[in-house]
């Protein structure tokens, strides 16, 4: 992801901003003045904290107009995987981002493609995948609860697609929270004996 940032004026500018960005662990790809490449494994961290670090040295995030648009798609993408979660009714992304940005949803597919170097379609997978690793390491939701939740045919091509964008199954993930528990219960058994 580029970002255009507004003040940086010299070397020391750009050493500040290296610095802020490793503290905030986002990797940067590239950085010369105005301008910061990030790598987009930055998702997790929220535009605000950036905009926020940004402020706090003096500099302001600037947009084109087509990162502006990729960044409100990226907060549908977001906002619609929240609804299914909640509402436990499918999301179509693809009239859920043309009606809020009032634009044809081809023509943003295509703009967020040429910006982010992959589909709109695989990064609302990607997206989905990072929320059901979390579901499965986090909660005790099954499979077929996730299925269901998140709009999917069945476990099984919930399961292949997981396997396919991370290379792990379910079975992985739910060992992970298995783990997590017994060493919460190994601690808090620890501590009682104390």
């Amino acid at each position: 992801m580029t970002l255009l940032i507004k003040g940086m004026v010299c070397n020391r500018c750009i050493y500040v901003l290296e610095q802020e960005f490793f503290n905030l662990g986002i990797k940067i790809i590239a950085i010369e003045l105005g301008r910061v490449v990030i790598e987009d494994t930055a998702h997790d961290i929220s535009l605000e904290s950036i905009k926020s670090m940004l402020k706090k040295n003096g500099f302001e995030l600037r947009y084109s107009k087509t990162q502006e648009t990729v960044e409100k798609i990226k907060e549908l993408v977001e906002s619609g995987i929240t609804m299914q979660l909640q509402s436990g009714n499918p999301t179509k992304f693809s009239s859920l981002i043309s009606d809020k940005l009032t634009k044809n949803y081809d023509t943003l597919s295509a703009l967020f493609s040429a910006a982010e170097g992959q589909t709109l379609e695989k990064y609302i997978i990607l997206r989905k995948m990072e929320k059901i690793k979390e579901l499965l390491v986090y909660t005790d939701l099954s499979m077929s609860e996730i299925t269901h939740t998140l709009g999917y045919s069945s476990p099984a091509h919930l399961s292949n697609q997981l396997k396919k964008y991370t290379g792990f199954t379910s079975s992985y993930y739910k060992r992970i929270r298995l783990d997590k528990v017994t060493i919460i219960e190994k601690q808090s058994h620890t501590t009682k004996t104390f």
